[in-house]
């Protein structure tokens, strides 16, 4: 096993960075679009979409740890990921065309078709993903220099989740005389699938164009192959491993709320502040600024105060500002549809929220990359691999249990379907904000709680690092 400690540089770092763009597009058309569109275009009731989508997160989640030990064990001329990297490009965008493209059949049928679809996109996506992901500590290991990296994972991959979003509310999904309401446009959702399709496939084989060179000489270098957990029983004992549970403690109550957050956004927006396609145009592009705030945030609040306290203040601060709008418009305090000062008060509010969440979202990919150093600095592991995979099989399962979550939430308050901005009965619209926003408090809260709780800070690390690099050989 070699060790090194030297940065990357910056262009490693966005072409790299470049290729969390799929995931960008990927997420954001399930968490938006995916339970909206099969609900209110294709005429699925939402409980049952919200369990198809659900369903495939929770398979796919299965899946990425047998990929991860598969990405681990990998042996080749190009070393053990890269040959995943460039195998997922054309697949992934081949199952993203076909998911939103469903036949005209019988709801059993669609029901079927939704779900097979979806776990293709989902597989798909894992095995560019985890190896991805399983890079950052073979990257660098440097403690900062991995928040440094992640954030321009974040920046791409929100960036285009973004982008996409301005694309399908500016462009793709507007009013037409065939589609009075804009979101119900079923050939917008068709371009947008076309778009998506052929950026996810670029942005892969991009970055893994730009790692080749660095991790193809490091691979060669290596003093005989690493060791790493063979069987199921040795998989199981990774994942036993305290450090890591306490970060996947922590991850669970994030990635629900983000999965929560993402799939209400267009009924909160449409129903409780009556947005139109420009408003949803704007907010889309508006939220690039919490990205970019969250960029430029991260790495100053994690020197300072360490990675797990940084990810506690920021979960904390998204739940104040992310939920301060609806209890604020419970006890008629914040103003309402129409008023030329909702806007600009709703987006300073919500950005200020997305920024934290972001920020705490990069810090817990961070921590991820110092667990796999601490595991094979105590085991003599390398299983970057198998936490990586780790990693989204905890994000997909709770985030699928946030989209479920959202379905349920949409059929007990027995929203109609098709429904126009402004006339749906206003129970209906203060159950939908009350019962969103008492969800979000909670679960925030108690993430904020259980990252205080990870163990390993920058001096652990240091030391670890320092052993190693002692009797092993460094490379350039």
């Amino acid at each position: 096993m070699t060790v090194t400690s030297d940065k990357l540089p910056l262009k490693t770092k966005i072409l790299y960075g470049f290729g969390a763009s799929a995931y960008g597009i990927k997420d954001n058309g399930f968490s938006v679009f995916l339970l909206y569109y099969y609900n209110q275009v294709v005429g699925m009731r939402a409980d049952v979409v919200s369990l198809a989508i659900a369903i495939a997160l929770f398979v796919d989640a299965f899946v990425d740890p047998l990929i991860g030990q598969m990405t681990d064990r990998t042996r080749s001329p190009i070393g053990r990921r890269h040959p995943w990297l460039y195998g997922a490009a054309f697949p992934i965008a081949i199952a993203w065309l076909l998911l939103w493209h469903p036949p005209e059949a019988s709801a059993t049928v669609q029901f079927f078709y939704l779900l097979t679809m979806a776990m293709l996109v989902r597989i798909t996506l894992s095995a560019y993903e985890v190896p991805s992901l399983a890079l950052l500590p073979e990257l660098s290991r440097d403690y900062h220099d991995r928040t440094s990296t992640l954030r321009y994972r974040t920046l791409f991959g929100w960036a285009s989740g973004l982008g996409i979003m301005v694309l399908a509310y500016g462009v793709l999904l507007v009013p037409s005389e065939t589609y009075p309401v804009g979101l119900l446009n079923v050939d917008g959702y068709s371009t947008f699938a076309i778009i998506g399709a052929c950026i996810m496939a670029f942005a892969v084989l991009v970055s893994a164009l730009s790692t080749h060179k660095r991790m193809v000489g490091r691979y060669k270098a290596e003093i005989g192959q690493p060791k790493t957990a063979e069987g199921f029983s040795e998989m199981l004992s990774a994942f036993r491993f305290k450090p890591f549970l306490l970060l996947m403690f922590a991850g669970v109550f994030a990635f629900t709320n983000q999965g929560l957050l993402f799939s209400m956004t267009p009924y909160l927006l449409t129903h409780v502040w009556e947005f139109g396609s420009a408003e949803m145009t704007l907010y889309s592009a508006v939220l690039f600024i919490g990205v970019v705030m969250a960029f430029l945030l991260v790495t100053p609040i994690s020197k300072r105060f360490g990675k797990p306290n940084g990810a506690a203040f920021f979960t904390m601060f998204a739940v104040i500002a992310g939920t301060a709008p609806y209890w604020l418009r419970m006890i008629d305090a914040f103003p309402d549809p129409g008023s030329p000062f909702l806007i600009p008060i709703l987006f300073t509010l919500l950005v200020i929220g997305i920024a934290a969440g972001i920020a705490a979202m990069i810090l817990t990919m961070s921590m991820m990359a110092d667990v796999t150093d601490a595991y094979a600095f105590d085991v003599g592991k390398r299983t970057e691999g198998l936490f990586s995979s780790g990693m989204w099989f905890m994000q997909k399962m709770v985030g699928g249990m946030g989209i479920l979550l959202s379905g349920l939430i949409i059929s007990a308050i027995q929203l109609p379907a098709q429904a126009v901005p402004g006339s749906v009965d206003p129970a209906i619209v203060d159950n939908l904000a009350l019962i969103f926003v008492s969800l979000v408090t909670v679960i925030g809260l108690a993430g904020t709680w259980a990252y205080t709780l990870f163990p390993l800070g920058e001096q652990d690390h240091s030391e670890r690092i320092s052993k190693l690099a002692a009797t092993m050989p460094k490379v350039k």
